[in-house]
């Protein structure tokens, strides 16, 4: 499951430490024998990062859950289980505090501090501690859901240390990447791997383009960055996958080149200001390439054109191939929605697409953006951006990310062949499921009593479920059923 690094401060003391990234000579960053030599590299670094703890309130309602006013469990096997479990919990009706460790590093010597939006999300309280042990309390500059990226800033006198960004796209898969962090509270952890792959989709967004590292990656790693051996950062360490809520050496970090493009614009404006197209599109398969004569699978097809989109008023039809947008090339779908929310409100600028074996070259004028709308929607969903943000709320009030369980997925997880439901595809490290015990290819068929069919369902149900919350889960774990509470935030 893919799961945000943040750690609740519950098990362990301590956040996640984030390497700040100092820029660094390294004539002789590796040693004899091809392994790099990081000594020097982590002694650089260290006092750029910092450790995010968040404090926030929440109202407690923990309670055996009632229908009609009746105990829903009263007179079954699970009566005395869940009596037992919800009587362990709070007081009903007393609100609470609840403490958060994420990390984050700093880009600007003013006290500009970048992280994860998870990390700091809700908190009523933010406090930074730096290298040297000083803290001090951090106010939000302007935070980015879209992108799960926050900046926020504390006020000192004294010099620190900055972080220098790198450019992503020049980093390659199985280049050699660390990443310095407070895992479990363990402060100041260093862990070292390479870029197992570029440009991942993981559902945690619409701007989806991980960089995938082995490097370990556990919670409390989340908003700390992952660098080079040049001592540049190249990512924001964001998600892992994982079965247990622990590394498994497949990490997610946010490329730095779109943390940049993000970050710069919190810090001028407070908010981001995106650019919309308004089109559906989809990844061409060989067998779309085939059916259409396309000579490869690059671009992104067009599925849909929105009425009075600025796509519709350019002359963008369905079944056009974007090719390039703006003058960058359009390599694979998920390429194209960054691209085009990165493009500045009011431009024209030039479309490639392929018609009927033919190029040619469209103008558009860019709008603007809104919160409910994706800048170019994937794979068919709503072009309002309706299932996107219900997925996103999947995602925010349980913690986890669901797929509807299909062939292909039972044989890649290894799922029974009469699993029903959805099927847990990825965790974020602090989030509910990850608490509750749920597990990566976990089979969702009830939800809060309701049976699940598929993705729709769960939004539905989880509609119905009242924040902060328990509510039951039962799931296929290995083909065998399990009953499983959970709260939804």
């Amino acid at each position: 499951m893919i799961h945000a690094c943040k750690f609740g401060a519950r098990a362990l003391v301590g956040g996640l430490s984030m390497l700040a990234l100092v820029a660094v000579s390294l004539p002789q960053a590796y040693a004899e024998g091809g392994f790099p030599n990081l000594v020097p590299l982590v002694k650089r670094l260290k006092p750029a990062v910092v450790n995010i703890s968040t404090t926030q309130t929440v109202e407690n309602s923990n309670k055996i859950p009632k229908k009609h006013g009746q105990n829903e469990f009263e007179g079954t096997p699970f009566e005395d289980l869940f009596r037992h479990f919800f009587d362990r919990l709070p007081d009903q009706d007393r609100s609470f505090k609840t403490n958060s460790l994420g990390s984050g590093f700093i880009v600007d010597a003013a006290g500009y501090i970048l992280t994860n939006h998870h990390v700091i999300d809700k908190a009523t309280e933010i406090t930074v501690k730096l290298y040297d042990e000083t803290e001090y309390r951090a106010e939000v500059v302007g935070k980015d859901k879209k992108t799960d990226l926050a900046l926020i800033r504390i006020h000192t006198d004294k010099p620190l240390a900055v972080a220098k960004l790198g450019d992503s796209s020049k980093a390659e898969v199985g280049s050699w990447v660390m990443a310095i962090g407070n895992p479990f509270g363990l402060e100041e952890t260093v862990t070292v791997g390479i870029i197992s792959a570029k440009g991942r989709v993981i559902g945690a967004g619409p701007y989806d383009n991980f960089i995938q590292t082995d490097a370990a990656i556990n919670p409390g790693n989340s908003g700390g960055p992952l660098f080079n051996l040049d001592g540049d950062v190249v990512g924001i360490n964001t998600a892992i996958y994982s079965r247990g809520g622990g590394s498994v050496g497949v990490g997610f970090a946010i490329p730095v080149n779109l943390a940049s493009h993000v970050m710069e614009q919190l810090k001028n404006k407070g908010f981001v200001e995106r650019g919309w197209l308004g089109v559906r599109i989809q990844t061409i398969t060989k067998e779309l390439a085939e059916a259409m004569h396309l000579k490869d699978r690059v671009g992104a097809l067009v599925a849909e054109v929105i009425e009075d989109s600025p796509a519709a008023k350019a002359g963008i039809h369905p079944e056009d191939v974007i090719i390039s947008f703006n003058e960058k090339e359009v390599t694979k779908m998920n390429s194209l929605p960054a691209i085009v929310a990165n493009t500045p409100v009011g431009t024209r600028v030039p479309v490639k697409v392929i018609r009927e074996g033919k190029e040619r070259t469209l103008w558009v004028g860019i709008a603007k953006l809104d919160d409910d709308k994706v800048a170019a929607d994937e794979d068919g969903r709503a072009a309002s951006g309706e299932k996107k943000a219900d997925s996103s709320a999947v995602k925010e009030r349980l913690g986890l990310r669901v797929s509807q369980v299909t062939t292909e997925l039972m044989e890649r997880m290894k799922l029974p062949d009469d699993a029903k439901g959805v099927v847990i595809t990825a965790l974020e490290a602090d989030g509910s499921a990850v608490q509750a015990g749920l597990r990566t290819g976990d089979v969702i068929t009830q939800f809060d009593r309701k049976p699940i069919k598929d993705v729709d369902d769960l939004v539905k149900v989880l509609k119905g479920v009242k924040a902060d919350s328990m509510a039951l889960v039962y799931v296929l774990r290995a083909g065998e059923p399990l009953f499983v509470p959970i709260r939804v935030k």
